[in-house]
C-alpha cells in the first residue's frame, strides 16, 4: 500500500483542523507537567501522539493543579502566581 497517496486524499482543512487540536493540547499540557515537575508525564506526552487524548486526560486527573470546567469558561488555563 502507498502511504503517500493515501495522505493526499486527506481533506486539508481537516489535517490542519486536528492539527492545531493536537498541538493546543500538547503545549497545555507539556506546560502543566513542566511547571508541577512531573518529568515522567512531560517525557511520556511529548513522545505519544494521541490527538490529544492522553494530554487531556492528564489535565483533568494526574496534573497536581488540574483544569476544571471553569477555567476553561474564564479562558484560564494557566495557574494563579501567589506573588503580589
Amino acid at each position: 500500500m502507498n502511504y503517500l497517496n493515501a495522505l493526499n486524499s486527506v481533506n486539508p482543512f481537516l489535517l490542519f483542523a486536528v492539527t492545531l487540536w493536537s498541538l493546543f493540547w500538547k503545549l497545555l499540557a507539556l506546560w502543566r507537567a513542566a511547571k508541577n515537575n512531573q518529568q515522567y508525564w512531560f517525557v511520556g506526552i511529548f513522545l505519544l501522539n494521541t490527538l490529544g487524548i492522553l494530554e487531556i486526560i492528564y489535565l483533568i486527573k494526574f496534573s497536581k493543579t488540574k483544569i476544571t470546567l471553569e477555567d476553561f469558561k474564564k479562558a484560564n488555563f494557566l495557574p494563579k502566581s501567589n506573588k503580589s
